[in-house]
C-alpha cells in the first residue's frame, strides 16, 4: 500500500497545496494470509494498509488512511476532505460538497443522548460546470501526445522521483517508528 499510494499522494499534495516536508507513517498487513487464483493459501508479504500524517511547506497538515482491507462507509470509494477556518470541502471521485463556517452546526457533546443534528444537511453540492473525462485516460493522452507530437508534459522524471522518495521515506518512518524529513531532491 505504501509503495502504491504514496507517489500518488505526493503529486496531489505538491500540486494542490504545498510540497511535503516531513512524514510519519504506519503500515500494516491486515490480512496476513491470502489466496491465489487457484485458491491456494499463501502468507502475505506486503502491507495492505497505511496511515500517514504529513506536514507541508505552508504549514498544512495532511493525513491519509489507505486500506485495501477496509469497507467503504462514506459517500464514495475515495474521498478527500480539506478543512479550513472558513469552511471545508469533501471531494469524491465525481462529486464535491462544501460547508461554510456559517453553515456548520454547533453540536453539544452528550454521549448519553442520540444525535439530534443531521450532519449531512449543512453541506452543499458544488454544481458540475464541466464534464471531466477519466483522469488516468487524460494523463495517458497527454503522455502519448508528448511522445509523438512533442507536446508539453507536466510530469517529468523529477516528479516521479519525488513520488518514489516519499514512498521510501514513508517505509523508513514505519520501520524506524518516527517522523522523517523529506529533503529537496537535486537535479
Amino acid at each position: 500500500m505504501i509503495l502504491d499510494m504514496m507517489p500518488h499522494w505526493r503529486y496531489v499534495l505538491d500540486n494542490l497545496f504545498a510540497e511535503v516536508r516531513a512524514i510519519s507513517c504506519l503500515g500494516a498487513t491486515m490480512i496476513p494470509e491470502r489466496r491465489d487464483e487457484t485458491g491456494r493459501r499463501y502468507p502475505a508479504t506486503a502491507d495492505d494498509a497505511c496511515f500517514a500524517t504529513m506536514t507541508l511547506a505552508d504549514g498544512t497538515i495532511a493525513h491519509f488512511n489507505c486500506s485495501w482491507a477496509g469497507r467503504v462507509r462514506r459517500d464514495d470509494l475515495l474521498t478527500l476532505q480539506v478543512d479550513g477556518t472558513d469552511g471545508s470541502a469533501v471531494v469524491g471521485l465525481r462529486e464535491v460538497v462544501t460547508q461554510a463556517r456559517a453553515n456548520t452546526p454547533r453540536p453539544v457533546w452528550n454521549p448519553d443522548a442520540p444525535a439530534t443534528i443531521d450532519y449531512y444537511a449543512g453541506w452543499q453540492a458544488v454544481p458540475d460546470k464541466v464534464a471531466y473525462d477519466n483522469a488516468f485516460k487524460a494523463q495517458w493522452q497527454l503522455f502519448v501526445r508528448h511522445m509523438f507530437d512533442d507536446a508539453p508534459f507536466p510530469w517529468d522524471l523529477m516528479a516521479g522521483a519525488k513520488g518514489v522518495q516519499l514512498a521510501e521515506l514513508a517505509t523508513r518512518s514505519w520501520t524506524e517508528r518516527r517522523w522523517v524529513d523529506v529533503p529537496a531532491l537535486e537535479v
